[in-house]
């Protein structure tokens, strides 16, 4: 069953076509990674899911709810979360504090600290904090200042803080760009293991081919902002659309 459809997604920026009559539908608990050379258009079709732009023409629908016209703090109540190429997190707090922060905070176009209405309370949100950490291996470094971490473990840090709300669709803009290799294969192994412990569909965008033949099931292609192929991995591979689209081989 799918639980996001793109249908005929127009979107222009002046006289540039950045997405062309894109299709795209991503079956409910499935890794599907979305790819393309620079310029194909990943990045807006991405902006045009969690509400940072608006298509000129076509509908995006998440679990038969159109997400057009919401606000970005709308469609993360809706149940999708997005994992940003740079790891936003609050620098100046702790671990532990930043993976609180989204239990209690309103989402109302910006976060806003509310009063906890018990101590009782603050516990239980800590401890379910802590459970988080704990799932993405961060627990031993919960009193750390969030600033002094290292980028792996930054996106380690950024994946429980979405984690924590629960959501349905978990979106992902280059979520190894700028690591190196050992900590790139680490966050492979951590969005294997949430995959296996959690109801959840991941969408990725990605220019590593390593770690999307690592995780995806099913690859869209986009080139020059229209859909060139959507396949398996096995199928991608060697597709000669693929490889014409790309300068070199997938390097897998």
């Amino acid at each position: 069953m799918a639980i996001l459809e793109v249908k005929g997604v127009n979107k222009r920026f002046g006289g540039l076509q950045a997405l062309g009559d894109v299709n795209l539908t991503v079956a409910e608990n499935s890794v599907h990674a979305i790819i393309g050379p620079n310029g194909a258009g990943k990045s807006t079709l991405l902006n045009c899911l969690v509400g940072k732009l608006v298509p000129d023409t076509g509908s995006v629908m998440f679990d038969g709810q159109s997400v057009l016209g919401r606000k970005p703090h709308e469609i993360n109540q809706m149940g999708i979360s997005r994992v940003f190429q740079t790891p936003e997190i609050f620098g100046d707090l702790s671990v532990l504090e930043n993976v609180m922060i989204p239990c209690f905070a309103k989402r109302d176009g910006a976060f806003r600290m509310h009063a906890i209405e018990s101590v009782g309370a603050e516990k239980e949100l800590a401890a379910k904090a802590m459970q988080m950490l704990e799932d993405v291996s961060m627990a031993e470094k919960h009193d750390m200042h969030a600033a002094s971490l290292s980028r792996g473990d930054k996106r380690r840090l950024e994946m429980a803080m979405c984690l924590v709300q629960d959501p349905r669709l978990l979106l992902l803009d280059e979520p190894t760009a700028g690591m190196a290799r050992a900590d790139t294969n680490n966050t492979i192994d951590l969005l294997k293991e949430i995959r296996d412990k959690r109801d959840i569909t991941m969408a990725i965008i990605e220019h590593d081919m390593h770690v999307v033949f690592s995780l995806a099931e099913r690859i869209t292609v986009l080139a020059q902002g229209t859909p060139l192929v959507e396949d398996t991995p096995e199928n991608i591979k060697g597709h000669p659309k693929v490889r014409e689209a790309y300068l070199g081989e997938a390097q897998v």
